[in-house]
């Protein structure tokens, strides 16, 4: 049987003419399944035994099964979930003091095998419905209004999988994220950050959709950014700026590059310059994030002066730029960490 919610809405109506049922029926279950965020037919209360009946015959409700739940000593809640064929993700919500933050998954492992991340040791195994991505948001909620009493402000794709290589199924889960009959979000709170697919980034900025773009740089010469990122042989800096800039001018959304630093790696005076130059390409702003040590890769966390050192040497020079602390590193929730421990047997 199929999955109901691989439907849109006007796919929906479609299969509801051939049963014989009405349009407004098929725009009710609509509404059930991601307004309310159904789970089985039988809570859609407003539609009649018989129809629920009929459903169950023809059609499957999917959600994904919230597995593990570890809590971070700073708030920060890590979720291994399990999806229906048995596959494990990890989702994170990430609590502030005015925001709340989910950073969700849109693959099963990845195909990248950037160096430093623990997700790129994982075979990828396949991409996420958009029901699937949708449904880590619906549970990440749950957990933002339990630790605050409110709900999620901000959604970033920042989990595991490079999300711009599930196109499709992003874009999907994006739009029923923001639509009035969906979870109804501002397209604003929305950021996807991807490791530079300069195809695929050119064909989003001809969406019409306003969400903004974070780009996983982590080096600013192409000679460095090869020896940790793939990726970058086959996208190299000046195709994947030439994309970013075309973003920018069809959004108006300045671009958010994500700069991991690594001790004597990509935190000298010389790398500064470099990342200037590569900031003056395109209207930006720099996130510099604290690596978290992955057993097995050499790449360490650049030491406190040299990071603070490195700030300061871009700030002198015009750049907006800040420090994004590490957040959930007791529970390996942080940037780079999420690697599926729980299907591994290591979380119980």
């Amino acid at each position: 049987m199929k999955d109901i919610r691989i439907f849109l809405q006007d796919e929906l109506i479609a299969e509801f003419e051939k049963m014989g049922e009405p349009k407004f029926r098929a725009k009710q279950i609509y509404e059930w399944l991601w307004k309310k965020s159904a789970r089985s037919f039988d809570e859609m209360t407003n539609l009649s035994k018989d129809l629920r009946k009929n459903l169950q015959e023809k059609f499957v409700i999917a959600p994904v099964v919230e597995h593990v739940v570890q809590k971070s000593k700073d708030g920060t809640v890590k979720l291994g979930i399990q999806l229906q064929d048995g596959r494990m993700i990890e989702g994170v919500m990430i609590p502030d003091r005015e925001r709340s933050t989910a950073c969700v998954s849109s693959q099963v492992g990845c195909s990248l095998s950037c160096s430093f991340c623990a997700t790129g040791f994982l075979k990828r195994e396949r991409n996420l419905t958009a029901g699937e991505i949708y449904d880590q948001v619906v549970m990440l909620n749950k957990h933002a209004l339990a630790h605050s009493g409110k709900q999620l402000t901000n959604i970033v794709y920042m989990g595991m999988g490079e999300p711009l290589l599930n196109y499709e199924n992003v874009m999907r889960s994006i739009r029923l994220i923001t639509s009035p009959d969906g979870l109804n979000m501002a397209q604003k709170r929305i950021t996807v950050s991807t490791a530079g697919i300069a195809k695929a980034i050119i064909r989003l900025s001809d969406e019409g959709m306003k969400f903004n773009l974070a780009l996983s740089l982590h080096a600013a010469t192409d000679e460095k950014r090869d020896r940790i990122m793939d990726i970058n042989l086959a996208n190299n800096l000046e195709t994947v700026f030439e994309a970013l800039n075309y973003f920018y001018e069809k959004t108006g959304n300045k671009i958010t590059f994500e700069y991991i630093l690594f001790d004597h790696f990509n935190d000298t005076p010389e790398d500064a310059d470099a990342l200037i130059q590569l900031y003056n390409k395109v209207p930006a702003f720099i996130n510099i994030i604290e690596y978290n040590n992955v057993e097995g890769v050499t790449l360490k966390r650049a030491k406190a002066e040299r990071r603070d050192e490195f700030v300061r040497y871009l700030g002198k020079r015009g750049v907006e730029v800040k420090v994004r602390r590490s957040r959930g590193k007791d529970i390996d929730a942080a940037c780079g960490q999420l690697a599926n421990k729980s299907e591994a047997g290591e979380i119980k």
